[in-house]
């Protein structure tokens, strides 16, 4: 017998709480699984020894079943970067004693490209002191840039809320006779697969958004302009879609930077507002989708819930196999009928490293995304969960701040 632990960490999305419920689900089905501990704040609650028991609070299907639908990271999370083990072993043998203590025979991260940074560093130190404890990454980021796996849990979710607001937006725009333009800043550091995404619009029969910005792309204030001048000929009211991640002047965003140098981002879209108002004049506002886009869990995508929770029970599947330092991706096997294989991957493969929008997905102008980039996109946002409601408004699954702290 032996007890599993699982964490999750990095930012939160609508689904990386089924890959939680997918790797409790399968752990209470292996009988040689007994405790299953949650890591509270990712990585740091082995450094601590702050575990919570989960069969004491998971209780029933119906938990699950709410836990699954429930946004944002059940456990908390952190943006915690391990140091290089060779320089500094002090916090591996922090987490090596907490594991041991507790029998955990294998840990399961759930996270996108820093969490695999994680997961490549703790199975490279247990193998390095010949520790047998399992380390399997379980991928999750609205972002989409990790390499190898077709796509990550989460994103098929925030894809779905853009398009969605979005295409509310453009509802709200055409209302007044007057010209207008409506920017719309989304998520993406440095990879734009969310603001293509979009473009699904497209699909349905929307000339919006007019116009799409992603990091990949060459950006200039002046193409730009020239852009917004030229779909204003079009439509009377004209929609932007912009990263937040694309190339602007020195001091629009902020130059603060997370402990994995990762800068904060935000601005952009006020930005571009103030550019169109003081160059052409009309009718403009900026919108800032900000932390509900990666959150809105009414607006979630069945197919991104259901591949996260099975991705997080081939986890486990995974880590009983005998297999270490692994993360689970995703390949696709076909667009139609839109069919997934869940395999494993190296975490050195995957950790560090970015997965950026296809050119071929970008038009020759680089203010737009191609239709048959699409056929990506569309399977990836389908599907409703019926959701437990409680006074008119999603119930959420929650843990009692107490045991938290």
């Amino acid at each position: 017998m032996m007890n599993i632990a699982v964490a999750q960490s990095g930012g939160p999305t609508c689904a990386i709480n089924a890959s939680l419920v997918g790797v409790f689900r399968e752990a209470l089905k292996n009988p040689t699984i007994d405790a299953i501990f949650g890591s509270v704040n990712g990585i740091e609650g082995i450094i601590g020894n702050h575990l919570v028991d989960l069969k004491s609070m998971i209780l029933t299907n119906d938990d699950m079943e709410l836990l699954r639908q429930t946004p944002s990271t059940v456990l908390g999370s952190c943006r915690y970067k391990l140091p290089d083990h060779h320089s500094d072993e002090t916090v591996y043998k922090k987490i090596a004693n907490t594991l041991k203590q507790r029998n955990i025979g294998a840990f399961f991260y759930i996270g996108g490209n820093d969490s695999m940074d994680t997961v490549n560093k703790l199975s490279e130190y247990f193998r390095s002191i010949e520790l047998d404890i399992k380390v399997i990454g379980i991928p999750k980021t609205i972002d989409n840039d990790l390499c190898i796996t077709d796509h990550t849990p989460g994103f098929g979710s925030a894809a779905k809320y853009v398009a969605a607001t979005m295409r509310e937006i453009t509802r709200d725009s055409t209302v007044y006779s007057i010209p207008s333009v409506t920017i719309v800043e989304i998520m993406g550091r440095h990879a734009g697969w969310l603001t293509a995404s979009s473009a699904v619009l497209h699909a349905m029969g929307e000339t919006a958004p007019h116009l799409v910005y992603v990091p990949e792309a060459e950006f200039s204030p002046e193409s730009f302009l020239r852009d917004v001048r030229q779909e204003m000929s079009k439509h009377k009211a004209v929609i932007v879609a912009v990263s937040e991640g694309i190339e602007v002047p020195e001091g629009v965003q902020s130059g603060c930077v997370d402990n994995f140098g990762h800068k904060y981002l935000s601005g952009i879209g006020k930005y571009l507002e103030g550019l169109v108002r003081g160059e052409i004049g009309c009718k403009v506002r900026s919108i800032e989708l900000n932390v509900m886009q990666r959150c809105s869990s009414h607006l979630c995508s069945k197919t991104d819930i259901d591949e996260s929770e099975a991705i997080g029970a081939a986890g486990v599947r995974c880590a009983l196999a005998g297999e270490t330092g692994k993360v689970m991706v995703f390949r696709r096997a076909a667009d139609v009928p839109y069919t997934i294989v869940i395999e494993t991957a190296d975490s050195a493969d995957i950790a560090n490293l970015e997965k950026f929008l296809p050119e071929k997905y970008i038009n020759a102008a680089g203010n737009n995304i191609r239709d048959h980039a699409l056929s990506y996109f569309l399977p990836l946002i389908q599907g409703e969960l019926n959701l437990v409601m409680e006074h008119g408004v999603p119930k959420h699954f929650a843990i009692h701040e107490s045991l938290l702290k």
